[in-house]
């Protein structure tokens, strides 16, 4: 049974198929950004037990997970609203997820740093 098109994509204009592919193709970089991101949360779990505070780990983990669980739906969001403009030739809209996401690695990274000093 084929998928049944969303209301939207059947409104405004068909963009250039290139728009449309390289919109895709940034869909498919966040969301292998966002399996990058799990996959270092699983890793740091599994293996970084000898870092004290063994609480650090399970939170840097768990922030590192609902990041990529956070990215994964943004990716969506950001490829659909960047569809609907081009289908009515209308500008990008502005994505929040890339200051989310530097602010949120800024944040791990600096907090990983202040606890490996510390070992």
């Amino acid at each position: 049974m084929p998928a049944q098109e969303p209301k939207w994509h059947e409104q405004g204009e068909e963009p250039d198929y290139r728009f449309s592919l390289a919109n895709e193709r940034t869909f498919l970089a966040w969301v292998r950004t966002a399996l990058a991101i799990l996959a270092g949360a699983i890793l740091l779990h599994e293996f970084a037990s000898h870092i004290q505070p063994a609480a650090f780990i399970a939170g840097a983990s768990i922030a590192l997970a609902l990041l990529a669980a956070v990215l994964a739906a943004g990716a969506y969001q950001r490829w659909k609203a960047n569809e609907i403009a081009m289908r009515h030739s209308n500008p990008l809209p502005y994505s929040r997820l890339l200051p989310a996401l530097s602010i949120c690695i800024l944040a791990l990274s600096a907090s990983a740093a202040i606890v490996l000093s510390r070992q």
